[in-house]
């Protein structure tokens, strides 16, 4: 008599929620990751899940899915977030460098693009990468979602 193997008791179906985690997919270990476990994850730019699977397949282009425990990524959406941290904190160091060094040492204007360009690329691709997969880390983390409207009743 032959069986359907899905309906046995050791069967886990694997289905992918909207938010692209495998709901019924058993992982070795179950215990969630902390905060600082899962920044680590993400500053190492590995899976926000397993920690062990690579996130890029470029240089800021993320890959279907992780390689060690299938996590799908299509839940990521890191948006703006990350340039715009690194464009904040980018700008602090390169006109406060810049300040410190015009009041200092008024040097001529052509210096200074030669100071401030390659500081400038330097500060905004160099951690471009991490910090996109340190936002998507704590995105994973944190289950955060897309925002919705609560309905409510007409006054």
């Amino acid at each position: 008599m032959d069986r359907d193997p899905s309906s046995g008791p050791d069967f886990v179906r694997a289905t992918f929620s909207h938010k692209g985690r495998r709901e019924g997919h058993r992982m070795p270990d179950q215990t969630p990751p902390t905060v600082t476990e899962s920044a680590m994850r993400g500053l190492a730019c590995k899976c926000p899940r397993c920690g062990k699977g690579k996130l890029y397949a470029g240089f800021l282009t993320l890959r279907p899915n992780c390689t060690a425990c299938g996590l799908d990524y299509a839940f990521i959406d890191a948006g703006d977030g990350p340039a715009i941290f690194i464009i904040m904190i980018a700008g602090a160091i390169v006109v406060g460098c810049a300040l410190v060094v015009e009041i200092k040492y008024q040097p001529p204007y052509w210096l200074h693009a030669v100071l401030w360009l390659p500081l400038i690329l330097a500060t905004t691709l160099l951690p471009l990468r991490a910090m996109k997969s340190l936002l998507i880390a704590l995105q994973f983390h944190h289950k955060a979602a897309e925002g919705r409207l609560i309905g409510r009743e007409p006054e």
